[in-house]
């Protein structure tokens, strides 16, 4: 009997401010420590092969394992980019078709290597490539060509392809990759010559804006990963533990600096918040402002993602080119001409600063909206001599919540969402689930129900994908069961979603809901046990680890002054809406 607190109604209704989880799982894992409650520690990702914990705290490297998983997925039909890449794409894969022409056993190698990643192509996207060189930023240098950590200390979407790993041993003995990087690796230093100058001019500028000196935080590392076999479109950056990682290559001796910049601004400011944590919990009221706008469910959910994100783009505003060149006054000039050079620099301000406007009024309207006041916080921060780490706790605490909740308010929010650095995800139009998604997040669980209810199959499905829309289906309508104060068809979804799913977010924060109903239902020891399968299932996401850890430490109670040592029983409350208690202990949990 799964019994409930007299005041299970409204804490239900309370939880369901929560109630959307997006279902892809990205690239991104989160920095974290280990949780201090009582227990074995829980695991997390270990660094990245190419990580040296002796090494910088910043570097520039080239990786022969990245290497070698790039040439397969050329040779396996990965075009993306190739009219814009280095010449020594070109190269590498005429050394890889010499090879092929001469050994039937080569090109039988690489026709297992290419059904493989024929076979597990999901999106059709640059995800897909994601997860590959997120498996060889844990590889060892052939030929051994192994994992270097367990499987169980790997990040999710690189366990999802571990399996490749013998194929490509066998693809890379074959051609000899390990002769034609040691024949092509003077080249791939001089793609790394070529940007470490204007990269390294990026960190310094940024820390001195920041007054910030990138050692600030000891065992933490930055590395750039310089790889020619990949397109120059894309950027792969990727948070392990307290390691960030970005793969990239160069296009006419370039690379998208903008992103790499934003993804090192992530490392020196994360902790900076990820610190104060329990302090913003004060922002919450925001993110019921910003339900429609196009963000990523950690930006919706997690008033600390949300706070990061809008400084760090309303950093990038205030040190952006704006394209308009600064104004110089001449030399030598009489002082009575002082005031018409005076008025011809404050024009060109007023340009630079209206084209810096004009990014943050974007970045409001995606949803970022406290953009608009960080980046006035940040005039009076670049006149002050302390750098952002003393000041960053007067630039929060100091915020009036209220006023920015009004602000937001009035603001009309774009449709599509632009593409994140550390996620990539392409804006589409939205239908079938991921309509369902969204009008779930609008406050329509019935237009959500009846685009999900199609969807649901037999859980012996014929088709993967079936089985995934299935599952994916069955947590929608858990969450609208929620809504509908249906707990004990809610508990039931949930555990459908775990049994037929193998998506790490949407089988995490299926534990996750069952863990709190289980908590406001009073039952902590099988609560705690849900907590801990969702980190166990480890998706990678901040505002997973977050609201697990939260869970196993203190009891889900979110109406204030509630106990479950305040129920003299574990039964409902006779008077509450019967619809509202569960009324069955939901089924075991553990994930298939």
């Amino acid at each position: 009997m799964l019994s409930s607190p007299s005041s299970l109604s409204a804490a239900l209704a309370f939880a369901l401010s929560l109630i959307a989880v997006p279902v892809f799982s990205h690239a991104q894992s989160s920095s974290s420590q280990q949780s201090s409650s009582s227990g074995p520690p829980l695991q997390r990702e270990k660094a990245p092969s190419l990580v040296d914990p002796a090494g910088p705290t910043v570097s520039l490297i080239s990786s022969e394992p990245v290497f070698v998983m790039a040439s397969a997925l050329n040779a396996c039909g990965y075009d993306e980019g190739l009219e814009e890449s280095s010449p020594v794409r070109k190269k590498v894969r005429d050394e890889i078709n010499g090879a092929l022409a001469i050994s039937e056993d080569a090109r039988k190698k690489r026709d297992a290597a290419c059904l493989y990643i024929a076979q597990h192509r999901m999106t059709g996207s640059e995800r897909d490539i994601s997860q590959y060189i997120s498996l060889a930023l844990y590889l060892s240098p052939p030929p051994e060509l192994e994992t270097t950590v367990e499987l169980t200390e790997m990040p999710p979407d690189a366990t999802q392809v571990a399996e490749f790993v013998p194929l490509l041993r066998d693809f890379s003995a074959a051609v000899d990759l390990h002769g034609i990087w040691l024949t092509l690796h003077r080249s791939y230093d001089d793609e790394i010559n070529t940007i470490h100058d204007p990269l390294s001019q990026m960190i310094v500028g940024t820390n001195l804006y920041l007054k910030m000196p990138a050692s600030t935080y000891d065992g933490r590392r930055f590395v750039v990963v310089m790889e020619p076999m990949l397109s120059p479109r894309t950027v792969n950056a990727r948070i392990y533990g307290p390691d960030y990682v970005v793969v990239t290559s160069a296009v006419n001796g370039k690379i998208r600096m903008n992103d790499v910049r934003h993804t090192y601004l992530h490392y020196m400011i994360d902790p900076l918040l990820y610190s104060r944590t329990n302090a913003m919990e004060r922002s919450q009221p925001i993110l019921k402002v910003i339900r429609d706008a196009p963000l990523e469910f950690r930006y919706r959910s997690d008033t600390v993602a949300l706070t990061i994100e809008c400084l760090i783009k309303a950093i990038e505003a205030r040190t952006m080119d704006t394209g308009v060149a600064d104004y110089k006054i001449p030399a030598g000039v009489d002082r009575s001409e002082l005031p018409k050079y005076e008025g011809e620099r404050h024009q060109v301000e007023v340009k630079q600063e209206s084209v810096r406007l004009t990014a943050v009024r974007h970045d409001m309207t995606q949803g970022f909206v406290l953009t608009q006041y960080f980046y006035d916080s940040l005039i009076q921060f670049e006149k002050d001599p302390a750098g952002l780490r003393d000041t960053m706790g007067e630039m929060v605490y100091s915020m009036d919540v209220d006023q920015q909740v009004s602000r937001a308010k009035r603001i009309q929010f774009d449709t599509e969402a632009d593409a994140d650095v550390l996620s990539r995800p392409k804006p589409r139009k939205l239908e079938g689930l991921d309509l369902a998604e969204a009008k779930l997040q609008a406050g329509d669980p019935a237009g959500a129900a009846s685009l999900a209810r199609p969807f649901l199959s037999d859980r012996n499905a014929d088709s993967l994908q079936a089985a995934a829309d299935s599952a994916r289906a069955n947590f929608v309508l858990a969450r609208v069961a929620l809504i509908n104060k249906n707990p004990e068809e809610a508990a039931g979804r949930f555990k459908t979603t775990i049994d037929g799913s193998k998506d790490p977010r949407l089988l995490a924060w299926s534990h996750i809901y069952l863990a709190r109903m289980l908590d406001l239902s009073c039952k902590r020891d099988e609560a705690v046990a849900e907590y801990k399968e969702a980190l166990e299932t480890r998706d990678g996401e901040q505002d997973t680890r977050v609201a697990a850890e939260r869970g196993v430490k203190t009891a889900y109670a979110p109406i204030k002054g509630h106990s479950c040592e305040d129920d003299d029983t574990d039964d409902p409350d006779p008077k509450a809406d019967p619809k509202a208690a569960p009324t069955s202990k939901p089924p075991a949990t553990k994930p298939q």
